[in-house]
């Protein structure tokens, strides 16, 4: 690795830093300014009692001493509070008990919307205009445009409901199939079209029209140029598309009962719980931006012509 990657790499961590800073500043003040607060759901509670509690949290204090106290805890001693709803639960355990679960949903949906997409691209891209070409594409096409919520929806009244194959409940793992296949589509769908479009582009180029003309086997010219040089596409799109697929399947999780970090997330807004919004905050802003720096770096482990710069 030379000189010029490293600093590369020591900006985008800098930048990283940085992005993740402005994410935990304007999430603060942005779910402070919203009118209201954590405890007025709470049922014939009195203004004593509310304050009581607000004093117990830290909420009494000045906005901006409530900032830096919270940033401290997060950077120095990584603590994201207590649960004000969860009461006797501390949030970094709340998410660490959530992203068992979500990670092991979104990393086998992840593995096999990659691996089918760009298998089904690369035949598409190499029976270009042909009958199996416009299946995929067609299929793609309504996978892509088709929102999560839908196609988990038909997905859970098919096989749940009318078939009762699968069960409807996520916290089993015959219930993760059905989240997982809904979490996989959309991504394969995307997958198989960047590869596609990637790799006629690459059949097109006239180094592989060289190769042709030399003899080489077309397998060698598929899987040793084509198929490697297609996938720079790819691999900026699922870098990013990890880290949603592992936090962001909100409604997904919601929809089949999964007991992931997504669902914590959901019922964190809708009680108005501070601290468990701004940890599943900043856990997903950590995940992307490390994911995009991945990619980034494998940009050139994949074609070492690419300058970082």
């Amino acid at each position: 690795m030379n000189t010029k990657t490293l600093i590369y790499i020591f900006k985008r961590i800098l930048l990283a830093i940085l992005t993740v800073w402005v994410v935990i500043t304007v999430t603060f003040f942005v779910m402070r300014a919203v009118p209201g607060g954590p405890f007025m759901g709470e049922k014939a509670i009195s203004e004593a009692a509310q304050a009581a509690l607000e004093a117990k949290y830290g909420l009494d204090k000045p906005l901006m001493e409530q900032y830096t106290t919270y940033l401290k805890d997060v950077v120095f001693h990584l603590d994201f509070g207590p649960s004000l709803k969860q009461r006797g639960r501390e949030v970094m355990d709340i998410i660490i008990d959530g992203m068992r679960t979500s990670a092991k949903l979104g990393l086998i949906a992840a593995a096999i919307a990659l691996v089918t997409g760009i298998v089904l691209g690369a035949v598409a891209a190499l029976r270009r205009n042909r009958l199996i070409d416009k299946i995929i594409m067609v299929i793609t096409t309504a996978f892509v445009s088709m929102p999560s919520f839908i196609m988990g929806s038909l997905l859970l009244i098919l096989f749940a409901i009318k078939l009762m194959v699968l069960p409807a409940n996520g916290s089993t793992a015959a219930g993760l199939v059905l989240p997982i296949i809904t979490l996989s589509l959309s991504p394969m769908a995307y997958i198989t079209r960047l590869t596609r479009s990637s790799m006629l582009d690459v059949l097109g180029q006239e180094y592989i029209r060289a190769a042709r003309a030399k003899g080489v086997s077309p397998i060698r010219i598929i899987f040793g140029h084509a198929l490697k040089n297609s996938l720079i596409p790819v691999i900026t799109y699922f870098g990013p598309m990890l880290a949603y697929i592992v936090t962001g399947s909100l409604v997904v999780e919601q929809i089949f009962a999964v007991p992931g970090i997504g669902r914590a997330f959901v019922n964190s807004i809708t009680g108005r719980d501070y601290p468990m919004i701004m940890g599943t905050t900043i856990v997903l802003a950590v995940l992307i931006v490390v994911m995009n720096l991945v990619s980034d770096i494998l940009y050139k482990v994949v074609d070492p012509r690419i300058n970082l710069e």
